[in-house]
């Protein structure tokens, strides 16, 4: 049976609200219906290119449209606790991008108000769906590497991309949060106690360089490491990796490693071939899985399991935890 369209609309039109768009726009009984930008140039070029008629530079109005179902947010990380907040106030469903918000209190404050409210909330965990993480996460849960004592995740970045980020965010909480989540994921617990470093290279606001160690008592270790300073040519997008070991066993994630290598005049490149490859005119791959099973579970009234807020906020706490030991020189306790 044909279902009436969800109706969406989002909040932030930068390059990833783009992305976001154009994967709603290729889901079947999915339908872009409101779009918010502060900024009215963006804003027009974004409703021109995916023929939106509703179109706000306050995030409020679109929450005030009744024509808007679901909202999903791909704002400035700082700015996603406002607007979460108030969208879950207004009765909408919400899928909030990651990492969930600036500070691990404002993130419980969410998952609190998320359970009061009558809309379904998620946080794009993207890597949570990605079948070489949850195959990962399948031979882990079937014990086939046996008890895990040691694991080591980086998602490394060359200096472009870097660069533009480092006044930003920090690269632990841009990319580390999802490794944090996934080491966390695959022990299904929390760690007990968190080291930080960070190095500073060049002079952003945030240090080019963070590492976080995760001690899971005295049965298991995991690091987290990442590094937005790679050299410019490196050929990889991002060079991501996740290794696991086990006591009877390991396994190797590899995501660095697209399977499509292409040389032109600047050079040797992979090109991404796994989260949100266009093919066809239209987004394909592991951000178009993650959308289409939120709206699934809209659909069939049930909360989304995959990821939940609760292990959204305790990814941001872990890493808060780690930026804190940095500053302080020294690990420190971790309570979930």
């Amino acid at each position: 049976m044909r279902h009436p369209p969800l109706r969406w609309g989002i909040i932030g039109m930068g390059r990833f609200g783009r992305i976001h768009a154009q994967a709603i726009q290729g889901i079947p009984d999915q339908q872009l219906v409101a779009v918010c930008n502060r900024t009215r140039e963006r804003l027009d070029l974004a409703a021109d290119e995916f023929q939106v008629s509703s179109a706000y530079t306050d995030f409020r109005r679109l929450l005030d449209d009744p024509q808007v179902d679901v909202v999903t947010i791909t704002t400035h990380w700082r700015e996603h606790f406002e607007i979460a907040r108030d969208a879950l106030a207004s009765g909408k469903h919400v899928f909030l991008e990651k990492p969930m918000a600036e500070t691990a209190a404002q993130c419980w404050e969410l998952v609190h108000l998320a359970r009061e409210v009558r809309g379904h909330f998620m946080v794009g965990h993207i890597c949570r769906f990605d079948p070489r993480v949850t195959l990962a996460k399948a031979a882990i849960d079937e014990g086939r590497i046996g008890r895990i004592v040691s694991m080591h995740a980086k998602r490394n970045l060359p200096t472009a991309p870097g660069w533009l980020r480092l006044d930003k965010t920090s690269p632990l909480m841009g990319d580390g949060v999802h490794d944090a989540d996934l080491l966390m994921w695959f022990l299904d617990g929390a760690p007990s106690r968190v080291y930080g470093k960070s190095i500073r290279v060049n002079q952003f606001t945030y240090p080019d360089i963070g590492w976080a160690m995760l001690e899971f008592g005295d049965e298991a270790i995991g690091v987290v490491e990442t590094n937005w300073c790679l050299p410019a040519n490196t050929p990889t997008a991002i060079d991501a990796k996740i290794e696991v070991v086990g006591t009877s066993g390991q396994l190797t994630i590899d995501c660095a490693q697209t399977g499509l290598a292409i040389v032109d005049r600047n050079g040797l490149k992979m090109q991404d071939t796994a989260y949100w490859p266009e093919q066809h005119g239209g987004i394909v791959g592991i951000l178009r899985d993650e959308i289409a099973y939120f709206a699934a579970c809209i659909r069939d009234q049930r909360a989304p399991e995959v990821i939940t807020p609760d292990e959204a906020a305790r990814a941001v706490a872990v890493l808060e935890t780690a930026e804190r030991s940095a500053a302080a020189g020294q690990p420190l306790a971790f309570e979930a």
